[in-house]
């Protein structure tokens, strides 16, 4: 299976020190989350519960 990497809407431009990518990885697998500007350096695996709790936490810290 070829992981398709989308670069999340909250990244910066080319030119930014840092951006986001994340990709569904296989099927039950979950999501994976890595640094665009190291394709090669790995990446982090998330499950869907895990992955939304991150984003609520993330929401949360950015409204204080």
């Amino acid at each position: 299976m070829m992981i398709q990497w989308r670069k999340s809407s909250y990244s910066g431009t080319a030119n930014d020190d840092v951006c986001v990518e994340l990709a569904q990885l296989a099927p039950g697998a979950g999501i994976g989350i890595r640094d665009s500007k190291d394709p090669d350096g790995g990446h982090l695996t998330l499950s869907a519960t895990q992955f939304a709790d991150l984003i609520e936490q993330i929401k949360q810290a950015s409204a204080r």
